[in-house]
């Protein structure tokens, strides 16, 4: 779905690297760029030479953002990059990250995947302290009131004690001076990975950033934990522990690359798997299966193979029936709906030998406000599809995210008023089917309370006005914490 008109916008990504004897920016820069999925607004990288930190902040891609003289400048063996697309604070220089200040403690940067649920509460709360803000971002939020408890504790002790007062999703890439840490939230509802390089450690969003910086997946970090990174390993503080964790699952359905391991599950092997059993939930026999690019890819791979290996005797061809020109960018503007169309025709083509006079299954990620998707069945149709099957990898979105996903209101999700079989009508499908929520909650091997699936059931893993929660939200107990052994 990325980059469609009538998709989810992906959320952030971070990332932090202490290094030994080389300066960091260049392998962030990198990084990011391993990550720049995860948002195309803004990108930044911040480091610390030991005696000053060092910014850059810009608007725009990766590529964009930075030229090699602008990284060589840089200095310092240590530090943290983001990529942003906004949930929080629009978008605007004042939000991009990572967010940086220098105050009585020392320099302090941050870098923040998710979105807090109590960012104006805490806001108005350190507003009365004497903070004055420079944006409406709840990251800056997030520094202000660690940068309180500095002023007072340890690193661990006030990284704790923040952790207690914020409320919401958060994976965090922070520098305090040169020392570089990653923190998760203590439902781990966003990813965070460890990982060793020949010369260093590093915390990222996703295991790709690792892979392509030749370095070597750890572990993930565990819900409520923080670890301090060093050039020769990490320590790690439990922090919180919690009773139940809040997984994204959309981070293994669209967000997250294929090739990353999230939670120890490679997300391309999960994508498969949740074909498979949309095959078995809902497979119809058709003449072609045919995957939306890119993030149907692995579904749709998943679902021919099980139809093949069905005892039905099915025999279904997977082929690639709509090619994506890559040039198309993500902020086409689209003012009419005749323009639409043309963009979506622009940006997919279908291949007419695959498809005509042939029933076709189309196989996507998910269904948002359903324009793109009847757009995509006229495709079919138009290329001579005599029948066009829609097979969706993930349940039906029925409400908004709160926890860092740009989603449409409850009024612009077409499945929130209506069955498969209206929405089917109404894009112009012969048929419609999802995925199940148990189905999803068996495959990435996860409780179904363990798991935050509030778009797609209306309940909530936290705590939020005017909105229904799925567990006990109560603050978790911010005394005493354990270190770990690893």
């Amino acid at each position: 779905m990325s980059g469609r008109a009538d998709g989810m916008t992906e959320k952030c990504g971070v990332v932090g690297v202490s290094l030994d004897s080389r300066d960091a920016a260049l392998p962030i820069y990198y990084a990011l760029y391993a990550l720049q999925h995860r948002g195309q607004e803004s990108a930044g990288i911040v480091t610390h030479d030991g005696f000053q930190q060092h910014e850059q902040v810009e608007m725009g891609l990766v590529g964009d953002a930075f030229d090699r003289e602008d990284v060589d400048d840089l200095a310092g063996d240590a530090g943290i990059g983001h990529v942003r697309y906004p949930t929080s604070g629009g978008v605007n220089d004042a939000c991009a990250q990572p967010f940086s200040v220098s105050f009585k403690g020392g320099a302090l940067g941050l870098s923040h995947n998710g979105n807090l649920v109590n960012a104006d509460e805490v806001r108005q709360e350190l507003g009365g302290l004497g903070h004055a803000f420079s944006s409406a971002g709840d990251t800056e939020v997030i520094a202000h009131d660690l940068a309180r408890n500095l002023l007072e504790e340890d690193l661990v002790r006030a990284v704790k004690s923040t952790m207690g007062r914020i409320h919401g999703s958060y994976s965090l890439a922070i520098m305090h001076d040169e020392t570089v840490l990653g923190v998760r939230d203590p439902q781990g509802n966003r990813p965070l990975v460890i990982g060793e390089l020949d010369d260093g450690y590093m915390v990222a969003s996703e295991s790709a950033a690792i892979d392509t910086l030749g370095g070597e997946l750890v572990r993930d970090v565990r819900p409520g934990e923080m670890v301090i990174l060093r050039p020769d390993g990490f320590d790690s503080y439990q922090l919180f522990e919690p009773e139940h964790t809040a997984h994204c699952f959309f981070e293994w359905v669209y967000f997250a690359r294929p090739d990353s391991v999230i939670d120890d599950r490679l997300v391309y092997d999960v994508r498969r798997d949740l074909g498979g059993k949309l095959w078995e939930e809902s497979g119809i026999d058709s003449d072609v299966v045919v995957p939306v690019p890119d993030s149907g890819r692995a579904f749709a791979s998943g679902y021919a193979e099980a139809a093949n290996q069905s005892d039905d005797g099915a025999d279904v061809e997977f082929a690639e029936g709509l090619m994506k020109n890559r040039y198309v960018g993500r902020t086409f503007i689209m003012p009419t709906q005749d323009e639409r169309e043309q963009a979506v025709r622009l940006k997919l083509n279908p291949i007419r030998d695959v498809v005509e006079g042939r029933s076709v299954t189309l196989i996507d990620d998910s269904i948002v406000r359903g324009t793109t998707s009847s757009q995509l069945v006229n495709l079919m149709h138009d290329a001579g599809a005599e029948e066009v099957h829609i097979r969706i990898g993930s349940p039906e979105i029925v409400a908004p995210c709160y926890m860092g996903i740009d989603m449409a209101s409850r009024e612009e999700l077409i499945a929130a008023e209506n069955t498969p079989a209206e929405i089917a009508e109404e894009i112009g499908a012969d048929s419609l089917a999802y995925l199940s929520t148990d189905a999803v909650a068996d495959t990435l091997a996860f409780a179904r309370n363990d798991l935050c699936m509030g778009c797609v059931t209306g309940e909530y893993p936290y705590d939020i006005e005017g909105e229904a929660t799925d567990r006990d939200v109560s603050r978790p107990d911010v005394e005493g914490f354990a270190e770990a052994d690893d």
